[in-house]
């Protein structure tokens, strides 16, 4: 099978709203990189919606299709999760959230009603969406000492890393994602640099 090198994501967040007798179904994209992103936009969302009835989601993580979740939040079994996450992977799109709160409005909609207004909601946030490509990364933790910093920095930068995490004192603590398909001879040349740890 081919290395896979880059993967297609959403470049920003998008909303868009869905009504349906009298409910209001409100959806979220958010690009993510990882499980926590997505327990810190359901908690945003939570707090800025507590008057909602359900705050249903789904997510896609990585290249290899395995980290997903379809969360139905009190909805019948299938009816929100379900749709929310087969918009995402009908645009072939990862590492995306997609949460879609609703308030009720007093009329049961029905599983079809349901699912018809989950789908609805998420297909016109993702519409909205623009696309990029964006490079399969390997992350690592680097830690070294001040004085080697400018060699550290130079090489990540050479590298096209994303740098996620960085504690900058004496003692530093880097933590990046390099690409993949040049990881390997960048994490040799960084640990070629004195003092330098990579885990």
């Amino acid at each position: 099978m081919a290395e896979v090198y880059q993967y297609k994501t959403i470049a920003a967040p998008t909303t868009a709203e869905f009504k349906d007798r009298g409910s209001k179904f409100l959806a979220y994209t958010y690009p993510i990189a990882n499980t926590d992103d997505v327990k810190a936009r359901l908690q945003l969302l939570k707090k800025e919606h507590p008057k909602a009835v359900h705050h249903c989601y789904a997510y896609r993580i990585g290249i290899d299709g395995l980290q997903y979740r379809a969360n139905d939040d009190g909805e019948p079994s299938g009816s929100a999760g379900k749709p929310i996450l087969g918009q995402i992977d009908s645009i072939s799109v990862t590492n995306v959230l997609v949460v879609v709160v609703r308030y009720f409005g007093g009329t049961l909609l029905g599983v079809p009603g349901l699912i018809n207004a989950y789908k609805t909601a998420t297909h016109d946030a993702l519409q909205q969406a623009s696309f990029i490509e964006k490079w399969v990364e390997q992350q690592v933790e680097i830690q070294f000492d001040y004085p080697v910093m400018g060699e550290v920095m130079y090489l990540l930068r050479q590298s096209e890393a994303t740098i996620y995490k960085q504690d900058l004192q004496l003692f530093c603590i880097v933590h990046a994602g390099i690409p993949v398909k040049h990881a390997n001879e960048y994490i040799e040349k960084l640990s070629e640099i004195r003092g330098v740890i990579i885990k």
